[in-house]
């Protein structure tokens, strides 16, 4: 296929990661290697930055600093919730494609990266068929990113392996401190962690047992199962008579039989018209202390869960760079309409290699994988010995960040911006 000259965009969306900047410095690397793409810019905070014409000249950004992004945490771009909703807000994603076509003919952008989640490969993928119908010659490659682990055709996603790492260590140092301090009154520890629909985030925590059924975690709660208090109730007797201590993992998004959140805050919506998650513990604790009379405390692990750069997986931020490069290579090569996926090939030495590959957009957009029924054991308390296997890998190498003053020295970009050639946005 001919070449395309013209320029590159690279924007981030959704909640961040530690590995995300990763995949942008992976896009950026990759960029500078063909000679037809002349710019490569950034958009900020997202598609709604993209929007507002807010765009930044990543050609001139140091080197060491695009090196930097790749242990870096948070989104370096900036990024956004927006939806370019045709479904609920037609005039409005109308206008907002429009614009989006007029910013890409002023900027003469041809090649577009979106590294994100669901809704972000949604957006890639509208993106594509709107191109597609308007002849506008660009290539849009989607960048997987997702701490919840939940997209699609995927072994895992770029950030889910770290956040594991982190949530598994904090269960063991917790555990160590709930167990010093058990005596015969027993103790509970109830710990929160992200995922609305999907259990990966929590189910990740099993690692922290390393092959012991006493250590912690001993009861884990995924939004896969249904929750059940009298069951729960029950389990968490067993294990303060059995150990003298008791320490849970619990995804925000654990739902009752009448398919309520438990910790859902009803009178606030997020973004995207979801209730406000983040009561599940409180809810539990409320539970075990009111019912079994047992001391309980609640660890609400919120932002530091996906910040965690320190305790990052060098497997997945090394997953996550190449999935930047495998996007530019695609596009490069013609493609378009695709999300790069992580490919895992098991070794007989029990090794595990990583590849990339491409799937359709469509296959992606607004699909949700969850953890495998079979890999959860039968009383719903504890991912078993598949999903371990599944895991391990994923967190496998540390990633070091440069010190200074004893603290980790991350990178902030310089943030030059493009000039804008179009009028504000209505």
């Amino acid at each position: 296929m001919a070449e395309l000259v013209g320029n590159l965009l690279v924007a981030q969306s959704g909640g961040p990661t530690c590995a995300i900047n990763a995949s942008v410095a992976g896009v950026i690397t990759e960029a500078g290697k063909h000679e037809f793409i002349e710019e490569i810019y950034g958009g900020l905070n997202g598609i709604l930055g993209i929007l507002n014409e807010e765009l930044i000249d990543l050609n001139d950004e140091k080197s060491k600093a695009i090196d930097g992004l790749k242990y870096t945490p948070a989104a370096a771009l900036g990024t956004c919730r927006y939806k370019i909703d045709f479904k609920k807000k037609p005039e409005k994603a109308a206008q907002d494609m429009d614009r989006l076509f007029e910013i890409f003919a002023a900027h003469n952008i041809r090649y577009f990266f979106y590294a994100g989640g669901n809704d972000s490969q949604d957006t890639s993928h509208k993106i594509h068929e709107e191109a597609v119908k308007r002849a506008y010659e660009l290539r849009v490659i989607g960048v997987p990113k997702t701490i919840d682990n939940d997209l699609p055709h995927t072994d895992s996603c770029p950030g889910y392996g770290s956040v594991i790492k982190y949530n598994a260590t904090t269960v063991m140092e917790v555990g160590f401190d709930v167990a010093s301090m058990a005596t015969d009154d027993g103790s509970c520890c109830i710990i929160e962690v992200m995922g609305r629909s999907a259990g990966w985030i929590a189910a990740g925590t099993v690692l922290a047992k390393r092959g012991n059924p006493a250590n912690p975690p001993h009861i884990v709660l995924l939004p896969e199962n249904v929750f059940e208090a009298d069951k729960f109730l029950a389990k968490v007797k067993e294990t303060v008579e059995a150990y003298k201590y008791c320490v849970v993992v619990v995804g925000e998004g654990i739902k009752n039989a009448a398919g309520e959140e438990v910790g859902a805050d009803k009178t606030r919506l997020d973004a995207f018209g979801h209730p406000v998650l983040a009561g599940a513990a409180e809810e539990l604790k409320e539970l075990v202390q009111g019912k079994l009379t047992t001391k309980t405390r609640t660890v609400l692990l919120g932002y530091a869960q996906r910040a965690a750069a320190h305790c990052a997986s060098l497997t997945d931020v090394t997953n996550a760079f190449a999935c930047g490069e495998a996007a530019v290579r695609a596009a490069a090569d013609g493609q378009s309409g695709f999300m790069v996926k992580i490919v895992r090939n098991a070794q007989p030495d029990g090794a595990v290699k990583w590849a990339t590959g491409l799937q359709p957009l469509a296959d992606i957009a607004n699909v949700e994988h969850f953890v495998p029924k079979d890999w959860i054991s039968e009383d719903g308390f504890m991912p078993n010995e598949k999903f371990v296997e599944y895991a391990r890998p994923l967190i496998e190498g540390e990633v070091r960040a440069p010190a200074e003053g004893g603290l980790p020295k991350y990178v902030v970009l310089e943030k030059n911006r493009v000039e804008k050639k179009l009028p504000p946005r209505a």
